[in-house]
């Protein structure tokens, strides 16, 4: 049987607001010198995939970010970066922004069919509830889930009409409280689950791969929760069926983690820029109404960052992630849309950061 987790992640609501770990506000000397990096990157003309971390020499604002460091892998597992400068800035220059920033914390991740490093967090129609479903474009409350990344960071510009709650669970804390009182469900789910590509699978990649929702390396601990993929495969031909133990393991992270005694809520604001380590929180959002005009529309930008300070995982998980080993490239998702200038961007931004490249085949 397993044990429990000594972490600091093992956090509950009450004492993590309390704590205020979980909010950085950036002083007006920090933006200014952020502006100043923006700035001169958007005189320089350089492409997204030109700009690496020492393209973006960031002053004070640095030291935002060795504070994001500490708290995201060694700490509670999340904070927000509160004040950025996003207002009056165009889409693209807030992409700019969430670039440059995400530049120095880690190598981003392709995310979806199209293999795209950023993604736009917003209501475009898509379907949660698929078989190929996202929910990164729908307005549907999600289930508590993980990202497929070391970390994923959300830059909010537009706030909803209404909802659109931001909620967070420590599964360092559900993983223990498992162990203490139902150790079979804990037990289960560090056996093999199936689960979907949401056919956003590259050519050489199956539709669907086995991993485990809890597991362990070298007494690092790790979560892999994403609920609606296991969820597409039952409906998938030739793929393993549940058993009554996963169902009732699956549903009961569902249930603990959407608890008052496990999630803890925000409102993001626009400006602020989450972080959030995925292997050991899961994240979901409430149902949300938009504004009709599309200006004022909920919208906010996504990265999947690989970190050099992230933890070794499990072999189980080399399906997915393409690497385990700590302080390599590795997560998102291929997709399709994989070409020679990401591949070379990969590598520099790798070097730069001291990381182990294993760049995807072209």
């Amino acid at each position: 049987m397993h044990r429990e987790i000594q972490s600091e992640a093992d956090w509950r609501p009450a004492g993590i607001a309390s704590s205020g770990r979980w909010l950085r506000q950036v002083t007006e000397e920090e933006v200014a010198d952020l502006v100043a990096a923006l700035d001169a990157l958007k005189a320089a003309g350089k492409p997204m995939l030109g700009i690496t971390r020492r393209d973006v020499p960031l002053g004070r604002f640095a030291d935002v970010l060795q504070d994001v460091r500490a708290v995201v892998e060694d700490g509670p597992g999340f904070i927000v970066m509160r004040g950025l400068p996003t207002a009056g800035r165009t889409p693209d220059e807030n992409k700019l922004m969430a670039w440059a920033v995400g530049a120095h914390l880690g190598v981003a991740r392709p995310q979806g069919k199209a293999s795209q490093l950023i993604s736009d967090v917003r209501d475009a129609g898509g379907t949660y509830r698929s078989g190929s479903g996202r929910g990164y474009n729908t307005n549907a409350e999600l289930d508590y889930h993980t990202d497929g990344s070391d970390v994923v960071g959300l830059l909010c510009l537009n706030t909803a009409r209404s909802g659109g709650l931001s909620r967070l669970s420590s599964t360092v804390a559900i993983h223990n409280e498992l162990v203490r009182t139902r150790p079979d469900l804990a037990e289960a789910l560090y056996g093999l689950f199936p689960h979907s590509r949401q056919n956003e699978e590259a050519a050489d990649e199956a539709p669907w791969y086995m991993a485990p929702v809890f597991s362990e390396r070298d007494g690092a601990f790790a979560c892999r929760y994403i609920r609606n993929h296991i969820r597409s495969t039952q409906a998938m031909e030739g793929t393993p069926r549940l058993t009554p133990l996963q169902h009732e393991a699956l549903d009961t992270v569902q249930r603990m983690a959407e608890s008052p005694d496990f999630s803890f809520d925000m409102w993001l604001e626009p400006g602020d820029f989450q972080l959030v380590n995925n292997h050991v929180l899961i994240h979901s959002r409430t149902h949300y109404e938009d504004f009709e005009e599309p200006e004022r529309k909920r919208h906010l930008l996504r990265l999947w960052l690989s970190v050099p300070e992230a933890r070794p995982l499990s072999p189980a998980l080399l399906d997915v992630y393409k690497s385990v080993d700590a302080n390599s490239v590795r997560g998102g998702f291929k997709g399709r849309g994989v070409t020679p200038e990401l591949v070379a961007y990969q590598a520099r931004a790798a070097a730069e950061l001291g990381m182990r490249d294993t760049p995807y085949s072209i």
